[in-house]
């Protein structure tokens, strides 16, 4: 049980952290007016990395086995390998304020990967809410005015962002265990690091193609708000909330990022969602909080726990 000023400072935090999460969809579509992909992502990357270097540094590396290193290697590579390749070759193509509501079905795609792998049992409430996230991304993907079943523009970036949602849920599901010995401090600097490393080779192959006189001082401001905001801040506000509160009850605050990338985007990037296409979003948004909602002999069990503290 918390006390009164770390709740207020956990629900600072996951404030925060919606906040900036949400602005980094509007930060990647104008760090790419100046950068390519691979360029923009290595710069974000490699600038956390640095943080995360002094910050294990200051604390002291934690004792890791071979095993250890292979796995932080491999979720890695699910995120922010794939997951920022995914996403951010997706957002060249589609809207940030789509692209964020399709992200926002992680912790579904979790729950089936979670049953595939983990053989995790999935109850109503969840094959619910699995219907009508399905539902609610059609609407939403379909009912673009830009759509075409043709591979290309909208149609290809909504592609790119499922596949990052497949990513980001298959580190989620694989780095379960590691959270037993490793806090998520330690887990998220060494992302961040391999990350980098990952992303090194795809930088020089790339790095040639950038006219840098020419690139914007506002495409440099995105790249080092979502270096320090977006990456550094954004996963210490999450983790420490981590820490004073369930998890699931941390994910549903994250339900609010589609809100403040579309209000963004609307204000910064002129973006608009068709009416329908709201309804779709407010499906899945729906879909995700069903999926998620508590037990009720859950509540009730841990409601009497709490009231003998």
């Amino acid at each position: 049980m918390i006390n009164t000023n770390n709740k207020m400072m956990t629900y600072i935090a996951l404030l925060c952290t919606i906040l900036v999460w949400g602005l980094s969809f509007i930060g990647t579509k104008i760090a790419l007016t100046s950068f390519t992909p691979f360029v923009y992502i290595f710069l974000r990357f490699s600038l956390a990395a640095v943080f995360f270097l002094f910050l294990l540094l200051r604390r002291g590396f934690p004792k890791l086995n071979a095993r250890d290193h292979k796995k932080l290697f491999i979720i890695a590579f699910f995120e922010p390998g794939l997951y920022f390749t995914f996403e951010t070759i997706g957002l060249t193509y589609t809207t940030a304020s789509k692209a964020s509501i399709i992200i926002s079905i992680v912790p579904i795609m979790v729950m089936l990967l979670a049953r595939m792998i983990l053989k995790e049992r999935i109850n109503a409430k969840s094959l619910l809410g699995i219907l009508l996230s399905i539902i609610g991304i059609m609407v939403l993907v379909l009912c673009d005015p830009k759509f075409s079943w043709a591979f290309e523009g909208s149609f290809i970036g909504d592609i790119f962002i499922l596949g990052a949602v497949i990513s980001a849920s298959f580190y989620m599901v694989f780095a379960r265990d590691l959270g037993k010995r490793l806090s998520s401090v330690e887990i998220t600097s060494f992302q961040t690091l391999y990350g980098t490393i990952f992303f090194t080779p795809l930088f020089i192959l790339n790095a040639g193609t950038i006219q840098w006189a020419q690139v914007s001082l506002i495409a440099v401001a995105a790249v080092v708000f979502l270096a320090i905001f977006a990456t550094i801040l954004g996963f210490l506000f999450y983790n420490y909330a981590l820490t004073q509160i369930p998890a699931t009850r941390a994910a549903v605050f994250l339900n609010g990022i589609p809100v403040i990338t579309a209000m963004s985007a609307w204000i910064i990037l002129d973006e608009r969602l068709t009416l329908l296409q709201g309804m779709g979003g407010i499906l899945v948004l729906a879909a995700v909080l069903v999926a998620n909602m508590p037990d009720k002999k859950k509540v009730f069990s841990s409601s009497t726990n709490s009231e003998s503290c």
